[in-house]
């Protein structure tokens, strides 16, 4: 296993981490052999967040008499500093430790960028943390480019959690900018939300960049862990580059990248979202949580009055609407 600092946090961390969102559907009882396999495999970056349902709980009861052994992270929605407080004091119950490496900001938007920033916000509350010493280090997880940038720009972020894979390139430059900053990155959505299904072959083209410090496939078994432990990153053959094109090619006209130019709908529905959630019920197997986070989405899939203004806008030229039936048919609304 290859070990990089992430960034300057200062934390040494195994190239491969563990993505905690499939852990939801193991048993709690069959956690405790699923990082025995990490443990064994070397891998030693542990991802979760507070809207992963039970996967904090079920990451803590099997950390149990071996903490030391693993870097923690994991994430908050809450965008007050009130909020933010008390979702920590949650991560540590559930988490079953009094300190945790890394604490991220989930997933603002810009607006909410500027919120979490501002007094009262998010931040405040993860700064009070981190000098009472119940967390390591500060970051943020985003999903479009504007927000990444917004980001970066304000320095104060250790980490940065953004999606990059074959088909989801939107962020190299920045990415770049974060080596080049000392600010640590971890690749999410490493097989693009299980669209890539050679996932030994996603791994090793991520692991070419050299700017990214940790990527974190979803693992559920010990086979997954012993399959995405043993990838290097040897150089890519010829062949292996013709594969990725194809892949590109397969999945370039079908495949929402979650940039948000489609936005607004005429309708009010959150199209990456809806598209996003889809992706969790047909390729994660998440059926109970992907169709509770839908429906929390209040306008859903099937709110689409067809009018065509978000495909004018997408750069990708995706047939939104035709994917917007598509995820009505699949959640039934």
């Amino acid at each position: 296993m290859e070990y990089r600092e992430l960034g300057r946090t200062g934390l040494r961390i195994s190239r491969i981490g563990f993505g905690g969102i499939p852990i939801q559907r193991v048993e709690e009882a069959d956690c405790a052999p699923l990082f025995d396999a990490l443990e064994s495999a070397g891998i030693n970056y542990i991802d979760t967040a507070r809207g992963y349902t039970v996967s904090e709980a079920r990451i803590g009861a099997a950390l149990q008499g071996r903490r030391e052994k693993f870097i923690l992270a994991t994430k908050s929605m809450a965008r007050t500093a009130e909020a933010m407080a008390a979702d920590v004091e949650e991560s540590l119950r559930c988490l079953r430790t009094d300190h945790i490496d890394l604490y991220q900001i989930h997933n603002p938007n810009l607006a909410q960028l500027e919120e979490v920033c501002a007094p009262g916000g998010a931040l405040e509350a993860l700064l009070a943390a981190k000098a009472a010493g119940k967390i390591g280090h500060i970051g943020v997880t985003l999903h479009s480019v504007e927000a990444f940038r917004a980001a970066l720009d304000k320095g104060c972020f250790e980490t940065v959690m953004f999606p990059y894979n074959i088909v989801e390139r939107q962020g190299a430059a920045l990415i770049d900018e974060c080596r080049e900053k000392g600010v640590g990155f971890i690749c999410m959505k490493p097989l693009a939300g299980g669209a890539i299904e050679k996932g030994s072959l996603a791994l090793r083209f991520i692991l070419q960049n050299d700017s990214v410090d940790c990527i974190i496939p979803g693992m559920a078994t010990e086979k997954e862990v012993a399959e995405n432990a043993a990838v290097t990153g040897e150089p890519l053959t010829g062949a292996e580059q013709e594969e990725i094109a194809r892949i590109v090619g397969e999945l370039g006209t079908r495949f929402c990248r979650r940039c948000g130019y489609c936005a607004p709908c005429s309708a009010g529905i959150n199209i990456p979202g809806a598209f996003l959630f889809h992706g969790y019920l047909t390729r994660y197997g998440l059926e109970d949580w992907a169709r509770s986070r839908y429906a929390a989405m209040g306008t859903t899939a099937s709110a689409c009055v067809d009018c065509g203004a978000c495909e004018s806008r997408c750069p990708y030229n995706l047939p939104i609407r035709e994917m917007l039936r598509e995820c009505a048919a699949a959640f039934g609304k």
